[in-house]
């Protein structure tokens, strides 16, 4: 995938979270916030690598995910706490995995698609 569309991709992932909480409140838009999380991270794995393949980027979005919830059972220095949280919370995990095969299904789409 061109750097570009993974940059583009990243700015929208943003603009998404940030619309998200804009207009919803509650479990919308905190489950749809932990998904476009990992999202946002699978395209920063696209942009640094862009040949990789979809589920090797799926990867290390999920577990880079998962590894800052399950930091989050210790404690989480306060400047950081507005970016990786603050209190670990079980259901987070299933939401990462959603946008970590959410963005590995596009990103195989496109693949498909451009190919």
């Amino acid at each position: 995938m061109p750097r570009l569309v993974a940059l583009c991709a990243a700015v929208l992932t943003v603009a998404a979270g940030l619309g998200v909480r804009a207009f919803f409140d509650g479990p919308v838009s905190k489950n749809a916030g932990d998904a476009l999380y990992t999202v946002l991270i699978y395209t920063l794995v696209v942009l640094v690598l862009p040949r990789v393949r979809p589920w090797v980027a799926a990867v290390p979005a999920v577990g880079a995910s998962w590894a800052i919830e399950f930091a989050q059972l210790g404690e989480i220095p306060a400047v950081l706490r507005p970016l990786l949280g603050s209190t670990f919370n079980p259901p987070d995990l299933f939401w990462y995995a959603v946008g970590a095969v959410s963005a590995w299904a596009a990103h195989t789409l496109w693949l498909r698609r451009a190919g």
